[in-house]
């Protein structure tokens, strides 16, 4: 079993990369205060793992009840990915940029559903990582799904981590370098989008051409 979940982990880790993905919460939470960067990266995580937890365990069902494929879930997150990464690469910031203190809450609230899109689906718990979880969880048995579930806890805990020591990292770094970061991540983001249309397409007209 520690094999197993030493091979889990790798697996999510490779997917996932919380690493990389530090940048781009940096850049998506430019302009928010300490406190709304925190709430962010708990939501943000807490999401991740519930979807993760989710399709590990009925991922198959869920996908046949609303008639969904793999391909179309990953060129819709693609998509989702490539418009937020082009938002950012011209330069647009957070709705939260220096709010009256009578709008402070409102923008609060708006700028949390960073959290929900694209932070926790699809950049954490995106396609890759549903596959990969419904890959090691299928027909594997209880107790492998178990620690399926529990590995994936774990590098939510690790991502976590991770999103919260990015704040220091802001605050060494100031606002001129961290504008140059939301573009060049704005990039990247925009690439991962469009590498995420295109293996959704491939996969759909390899099915296609297979069925």
């Amino acid at each position: 079993m520690r094999v197993y979940a030493l091979t889990v982990f790798a697996g999510f880790f490779a997917i996932m990369n919380p690493i990389a993905n530090v940048p781009i919460f940096l850049g998506i939470t430019a302009d928010m205060d300490k406190k709304t960067r925190a709430q962010i990266a708990f939501r943000a995580v807490a999401l991740a793992f519930i979807i993760v937890a989710l399709f590990s365990i009925a991922g198959k069902l869920i996908f046949e009840l609303f008639g969904i494929s793999l391909p179309a879930f990953r060129i819709t997150g693609g998509l989702l990915v490539f418009l937020i990464g082009f938002h950012m690469l011209q330069g647009y910031h957070s709705r939260v940029h220096h709010p009256k203190d009578s709008e402070m809450e409102q923008c609060r609230d708006a700028a949390l559903s960073v959290a929900v899109s694209p932070l926790a689906m699809p950049i954490l718990a995106g396609p890759g990582t549903i596959a990969t979880a419904m890959s090691f969880s299928a027909g594997a048995g209880l107790p492998r799904m178990a620690i399926t579930i529990a590995v994936f806890a774990v590098l939510c805990g690790i991502t976590y981590v991770l999103f919260r020591f990015g704040e220091k990292f802001v605050a060494f770094i100031g606002a001129g370098a961290l504008g140059v970061i939301t573009r060049m991540m704005g990039l990247i983001l925009a690439v991962i989008g469009t590498q995420m249309v295109i293996e959704g397409l491939r996969t759909a007209f390899h099915l296609t051409s297979v069925g």
